[in-house]
């Protein structure tokens, strides 16, 4: 290769980047800038590999420099969209996929990434006609149908989300982490047996996804309250703001649980499926340490290592909440407290709702947490957040480990 080619460079640079050498790509890339600093194809680059590496911010800055070089480019337009979206600018990214469909209008990811964020913007209905196309254009593929399952249950129309879902699982056999997520999907609209839990991939790709607009939009749009309440909860069962316990804030996204309950707290540790969630949370600088793990495999490791663990808005992902309680309760100290919320349900022990979040009954609950060896300290209703104009019914819990 020569060394001082910037094509032989670029070249390079791609090869080594689609063999997941991203370090080595990266310094090829970085070499043709060197030659052509405003070479638009390294920048665009540049750009895709920031936004694998969850820089958002590198994304943005390298996809705007291709732009400038190239502004009618339509990858590098669709890639400045994927950027923005995944920065939770979701109206700035829709004008880029469409500017960048206008150029190239049969390009079916840029497709399903307009139909995605389009969803994001809370317009459902406008998401349908680019999320059909991408499917019609891919016709073997289980994401586009699967985005436009979602979009139309979003939409309101239950049987053609249920009927795309199945399009996608019958397509998904080499994709197993797609298949439980159209199988989980057919279970919340009716379509099959609701899991045990909702699948892991599913809610990691969520809150990746919700993870830059999460703040704005839950303690906006959605007067999200449950962070608060459960630390007024903890206080009126007995426990004092005074900075002395170990607490765990269990699936902690971007720290403001961990604001609720950092008064309690001589350390406090948070613990997430989301890498993305877990960077806003650093920037809080809240926590003493910051885990990114699935809870159930996490807590067994950390016996006894806790006063309080407390889960707010995080339960309502398991539907079994047996293993879940057996797991909080070792890894509390002895007389530790356990302090989480759920949607509250009626009759069944839990029961999966159009919303893909599970519902549990308190009595059911209740028991649960007996067997496990708790003891209920508290117990409230309450109203969590809202969602589509309703409240959005929960129930509050603080036990005790005897």
């Amino acid at each position: 290769m020569p060394q001082d080619d910037p094509i032989a460079l670029l070249q390079a640079g791609a090869a080594r980047h689609a063999e997941g050498q991203w370090t080595k790509a990266e310094w090829l890339y970085r070499q043709v800038l060197k030659r052509r600093p405003q070479d638009p194809n390294a920048h665009n680059l540049l750009g895709v590999l920031a936004r694998q590496r969850g820089d958002a911010a590198g994304a943005l800055r390298h996809t705007e420099r291709a732009l400038a070089a190239s502004p009618e480019e339509p990858v590098f337009l669709a890639n400045r969209g994927a950027a923005l979206a995944e920065a939770g600018r979701l109206a700035e990214a829709v004008i880029a996929f469409r500017a960048a469909l206008a150029r190239r209008p049969e390009d079916p990811v840029t497709l399903r990434n307009l139909g995605q964020a389009l969803c994001g913007l809370g317009d459902p209905a406008a998401a349908l006609p680019p999320l059909a196309q991408a499917a019609a254009l891919l016709p073997e593929a289980p994401e586009p149908r699967l985005a436009l399952a979602h979009a139309r249950r979003e939409a309101g129309d239950a049987a053609g989300a249920a009927a795309a879902a199945g399009e996608a699982l019958a397509r998904a056999a080499s994709q197993p982490a797609l298949a439980e997520q159209a199988r989980f999907l057919l279970a919340a609209l009716g379509g099959g047996p609701a899991p045990g839990r909702a699948p892991a991939a599913y809610v990691r790709d969520l809150f990746d996804q919700f993870a830059p607009r999460f703040e704005a939009e839950l303690t906006g749009r959605l007067d999200y309250r449950t962070p608060a309440l459960l630390a007024g909860l903890l206080e009126r069962a007995g426990l004092a703001p005074a900075r002395r316990l170990r607490v765990l804030d269990l699936g902690c996204g971007t720290g403001l649980s961990g604001a609720a309950l950092a008064g309690f707290a001589r350390r406090l540790e948070g613990l997430d499926l989301s890498p993305r969630m877990l960077a806003e949370a650093r920037r809080r600088g809240l926590y003493d340490a910051l885990h990114e793990a699935d809870l159930l495999d996490w807590l067994p490791r950390h016996p006894g290592g806790f006063d309080v663990v407390a889960a707010a808005d995080v339960l309502n992902y398991l539907g079994d909440l047996a293993p879940a309680l057996a797991a909080i309760h070792g890894a509390l100290a002895p007389g530790g407290v356990a302090a989480f919320s759920l949607e509250a349900g009626v009759g069944a022990p839990f029961a999966l709702g159009a919303a893909m979040r599970f519902r549990h009954d308190a009595g059911h609950v209740a028991g649960l947490a007996e067997a496990a060896g708790f003891a209920v300290l508290a117990q409230e209703a309450a109203v969590l957040r809202q969602e589509k104009g309703a409240p959005v019914e929960g129930l509050l819990f603080v036990l005790r480990r005897d």
